[in-house]
């Protein structure tokens, strides 16, 4: 037996680019398996819990939309001091008084910690609800019925910080 003995120099067969190749996928796979549990856990993808019902209701919500439109209201909605404040303006820039409003601010990407809210007016045409927000960014949501029965929506992204 000598010494240097010839080593055998390594080759790549057919077996080792099939072992490869099935590896290669098979990480591909396990990932892509993962991701899509953890995306379908944190959103399940529905926007509302009734979407037939709400899909019978667009015509109405059309016409509701003309209304308002119709109406020509503004609203501007700030936040301060652990408060919501919203202003609501007439076509003429008068305020508009004497509306029951209520709303709920939520996440933009989910539901969870929706806050509901009353509003009381502080002066003409400027509403107030107390809220204990977090910082981040909100989507609020009000809606408003004055003495003629007359609705009025809106909706904002306000942001803490």
């Amino acid at each position: 037996m000598s010494l240097m003995e010839p080593t055998r120099e390594f080759r790549i067969t057919g077996w080792h680019v099939l072992a490869g190749m099935v590896a290669f996928f098979g990480v591909i796979i396990a990932v892509n398996a993962v991701f899509l549990t953890v995306a379908l856990r944190s959103y399940p993808g529905e926007v509302s819990v009734t979407p037939y019902e709400d899909g019978l209701a667009y015509n109405s919500r059309l016409a509701q939309q003309a209304a308002q439109k119709k109406l020509g209201w503004r609203a501007a909605a700030t936040v301060e001091d652990g408060a919501v404040l919203v202003e609501i303006a007439d076509r003429q820039g008068a305020p508009v008084t004497e509306l029951k409003l209520s709303g709920h601010l939520q996440r933009p990407a989910t539901e969870a910690g929706r806050i509901e809210m009353a509003f009381s007016e502080v002066s003409p045409g400027r509403y107030r609800a107390a809220v204990p927000a977090e910082t981040g960014a909100w989507d609020l949501w009000v809606q408003g019925h004055d003495q003629e029965g007359r609705l009025f929506e809106a909706e904002r992204r306000l942001t803490w910080r």
